[in-house]
């Protein structure tokens, strides 16, 4: 909450102040009431301490009560309004239950109970008062004095209609202040989602959802997990960067990766960084849904890459680059050690370890367009995606040969039930997954495609 916002709160009464002057309102009429009732001798002198009793009861009421407001705010409230609804049951009896200071007193405990507590105090606070009143006249003589003398009832009337005007006047500023106080945290809360949103661009979703929901403490900790890791590069773009403009290549670079990061979060992955045009995520931290189901959308992921490249490189085309970009990457599965690395000032949430080295070496030796997975990702995926087996490849760092497989497509993807078709010749690319076309668009792209027919007959006849 900003100064503005505290100044704000200290220029008037705070609820408790308020309650206070209420009540000290509120007995001083019922007070100045029987001080002129015993004037113009329609009270006796026998009820005139009740005068003094009504000045200092609530200072010391206000005194004794401030130690249990602390703890238990709503509970002290509560009991005082129905020590006040007491001593308003008493006093009616007193008073004879004179007609004009009685009806003021049970406007003025009326009005105090709607503003502490609403209808449900009103009720309590009636039945308290009426119980009071009661009791109070089973144990004292009482004496009915139904005529209000004109002197006591202007008095009564006039110190009610100033306690229900200031304490109206009161809870009015209290309603303004609470309404310019919760302006100032929505504009509070809106900057600082704003921030959040921001700084949330610095970290992978996945990383900042779980460090604002609380699950992750923001500390120097680390834990060993089974996680798929993925690691992906664009085969040509250094010879590509030496041939584009710095903005160019930028737009492009940025294009690429805008796109790789929509399919990495599509399936669930957590992006660990980006390295130029390189790509690293991994799966099954911070939430995993188990080895084999992390795997499965790690693989998913890469095969979802590389059929994007087709579209990408249709558009990097319309743009005048001409030589074909193709992404190569690798997967490993495997215990990695992964949480927050670097110091209390500087952290970053990221993964080590020989399983992250293996799926980074894979990624080198992969081919244009390939995607190359270890043994420990292929057991796990091999029910669903047709694999090739590329043998045993010497991998810098790992004393003894690794098995790798070069994963093909789904299984479901192959043969005849193929979902989808791609061509790419000189002039000539397309690449239609039938599964990713809505329904609505069918006769659109069958259009396009008779479109082309015909244009391409037209050609060979001339």
């Amino acid at each position: 909450m900003n100064a503005i916002t505290s100044s704000r709160l200290r220029a008037a009464p705070t609820t408790p102040l308020r309650e206070y002057y209420s009540r000290v309102l509120a007995y001083i009429a019922i007070a100045a009431s029987i001080a002129a009732g015993t004037y113009t001798q329609h009270f006796g002198y026998d009820i005139l301490w009740m005068v003094p009793y009504a000045l200092l009861y609530p200072h010391l009421v206000h005194h004794l009560s401030q130690r249990f407001k602390r703890d238990y705010p709503q509970a002290t409230a509560q009991i005082l309004l129905f020590v006040d609804a007491l001593h308003s049951g008493a006093a009616l009896a007193l008073l004879g239950f004179s007609v004009v200071p009685s009806l003021m007193a049970l406007l003025i405990l009326g009005f105090s109970s709607l503003v502490i507590g609403g209808l449900r105090y009103l009720g309590l606070a009636a039945l308290i008062a009426f119980s009071g009143g009661l009791l109070s006249s089973m144990l004292i003589d009482l004496q009915l004095k139904l005529d209000t003398p004109p002197l006591v009832a202007l008095v009564s009337i006039v110190c009610s209609g100033l306690y229900i005007f200031i304490t109206a006047y009161f809870v009015n500023q209290q309603g303004i202040r609470l309404t310019q106080v919760q302006s100032d945290i929505k504009r509070e809360q809106e900057k600082a989602a704003r921030l959040a949103r921001n700084l949330a661009k610095y970290l992978s979703p996945q990383v900042w959802e779980s460090i604002f929901s609380g699950k992750k403490t923001v500390r120097l900790e680390t834990q060993r997990k089974k996680l798929t890791v993925f690691f992906s590069d664009i085969k040509g773009f250094t010879e590509l960067s030496e041939e584009l403009e710095a903005e160019a290549l930028t737009d492009l670079l940025n294009s690429y990766l805008n796109e790789m990061s929509k399919i990495c979060l599509k399936y669930g992955g957590t992006i660990d960084k980006f390295i130029g045009d390189s790509v690293m995520v991994f799966f099954g931290d911070p939430s995993s849904k188990g080895a084999k189901k992390d795997a499965m959308a790690a693989v998913a992921m890469a095969i979802a890459m590389r059929k994007h490249m087709k579209v990408l490189r249709q558009q990097w085309r319309a743009q005048g680059i001409t030589k074909p970009l193709e992404i190569r990457m690798g997967l490993n599965t495997g215990y990695c050690t992964v949480g927050n690395f670097g110091a209390d000032t500087r952290m970053d949430y990221t993964i080590i370890g020989r399983d992250v080295n293996l799926a980074s070496r894979l990624e080198s030796a992969a081919e244009s367009g390939e995607i190359l997975i270890s043994h420990e990702t292929y057991s796990l995926v091999k029910d669903l995606i047709m694999c090739r087996d590329k043998g045993q490849i010497s991998v810098k760092g790992f004393s003894r040969p690794v098995q790798i497989y070069q994963v093909v497509d789904f299984r479901r993807d192959l043969g005849a039930s193929s979902s989808y078709v791609e061509h790419e010749l000189p002039g000539f690319s397309m690449y239609l997954d039938t599964n990713g076309i809505q329904n609505f668009d069918k006769e659109r792209v069958i259009q396009a495609l008779q479109q082309a027919a015909e244009k391409l007959r037209d050609k060979v006849i001339m």
